[in-house]
């Protein structure tokens, strides 16, 4: 019987390495390290190949790398016609000794929990299971070339956990998950159920209902990356707004994937009318051409927001280039809620009747409230200075409800009764 040779990877090695990582993987389980990565530590770190004597191909191997006096396994497979524990043995003995020379004092390895006898090779080899330790991962959404594109197209990546800090509002949240999250998040799933994911909507609603945040919530849930386009910095573009707006969605094109932005979308997409056509025409007809193109592209969402869309062009609310029309209102008591406790000092939040506050702002944006919040701080920290600190550690209720005597709302009731009726008339959810 021919006997197995347990030598350094070579160069020559590496196509062999891709078979054997092929043919030693189980179906439908993601491996934690992916051939790319196997194949940069070959190359990088240390690996050792099992050969058959007199054949030319790899039959197990075994790659790893030091890190911080720590030994990691990348990869260890075996043919199953010559999986047994003494080659496991040998492979991992072999690496070992390798990554002895970088200092290491342990040796480990991550092996995913469903992968069938995942964990014999190493708990017959003196490996112990850590019962207690869980692994977390987190994909990095930008890499390489995107990330260069997205600084020159003044885009960024939000922070993960921007969705979650959204108080209240749990009706439009659930709209804005179910409609446009949930597809992009699990396109499988979506895809399984015959459910095309979205390319592009609008949210409409008063001014300063928190249309931007919803968006940037969208692109912070999905962990894609989040690029605003600006209409009024178009204009100064010596090439015409048209062509800037052009250009800039040629570029976003270049991304892997992307929430692209448009505020106040009316700038460019008001209803056209007049003859001659003037200038602003061709900008909105440019944006009609490019939203088709942009739903041809995977990884994109385009969410357009707008205060005034009864003023938007009819051929853009057409079906067939927004998906859905969602209305975003004013906040709701929750959300109110959610807002006065991100204002109010800690060291006072006891004393205030925070239930008190979100009834007297019925009917407020968050700008609204930020405002009485900040006017009623002034007020009693002017107060302090004036008489001394006292007992008072911070603003009271008083000065909260004498703060928002003095806001003007920003939404009449004419403004709201006009969405209630939008929404019946142009929403699309």
């Amino acid at each position: 019987m021919a006997s197995v040779v347990v030598r350094d990877l070579r160069t020559d090695d590496l196509g062999r390495m891709v078979s054997l990582w092929e043919e030693t993987r189980t179906p439908g389980i993601e491996p934690v390290y992916g051939l790319p990565e196997v194949l940069a530590s070959c190359q990088a770190d240390e690996a050792v190949v099992a050969v058959v004597e007199g054949e030319d191909r790899l039959i197990g191997a075994a790659v790893g790398r030091a890190a911080h006096e720590q030994g990691w396994v990348v990869f260890l497979g075996i043919l199953q016609e010559h999986r047994t524990e003494e080659l496991g043995g040998r492979l991992l003995t072999a690496l070992e000794r390798r990554l002895a020379a970088s200092g290491i004092g342990t040796m480990s390895a991550l092996v995913d929990s469903h992968e069938p006898h995942g964990l014999d090779l190493f708990t017959g080899n003196g490996f112990g299971v850590q019962h207690e330790l869980r692994y977390a991962e987190r994909r990095i959404p930008v890499q390489g070339r995107d990330l260069a594109l997205l600084r020159e197209l003044g885009g960024r990546i939000l922070p993960p956990g921007h969705w979650d800090a959204m108080g209240g509002m749990e009706q439009e949240k659930a709209l804005i998950e179910r409609r446009l999250v949930m597809p992009l998040a699990q396109p499988a799933l979506a895809e399984r159920y015959g459910v095309v994911p979205p390319r592009s909507a609008i949210l409409f609603g008063p001014p300063g209902t928190g249309k931007t945040t919803f968006a940037k919530a969208v692109a912070s849930r999905l962990g894609w990356p989040f690029v605003e386009v600006f209409p009024s910095r178009l204009g100064g573009d010596p090439a015409g707004i048209a062509s800037a707006l052009r250009e800039t969605f040629a570029r976003i094109a270049e991304l892997e994937r992307a929430v692209v932005f448009i505020d106040e979308v009316e700038e460019i997409a008001s209803h056209r009318r007049g003859d001659p056509p003037s200038p602003l025409q061709g900008v909105t007809n440019e944006l009609l051409k490019i939203i088709p193109d942009l739903r041809e592209q995977s990884g994109r969402l385009l969410i357009c927001a707008t205060n005034f869309i009864r003023s938007l062009d009819t051929a853009l609310l057409r079906h067939g280039r927004f998906d859905y029309v969602l209305p975003i209102g004013l906040p709701d008591a929750a959300a109110r809620e959610a807002i006065w406790q991100r204002y109010i000092p800690r060291e006072s939040g006891a004393e205030v009747e925070v239930a008190a506050l979100v009834n007297a702002s019925d009917g407020l944006t968050p700008a609204d409230i930020e405002h009485a919040a900040r006017r009623a701080a002034q007020s009693a920290l002017e107060r302090a200075v004036e008489h001394g600190e006292g007992a008072q550690p911070g603003p009271s209720t008083a000065d909260y409800l004498a703060a928002l005597q003095t806001i003007r709302p920003t939404v009449s009731r004419d403004v709201v009764a006009d969405f209630l009726e939008d929404i019946e008339v142009l929403g699309r959810t």
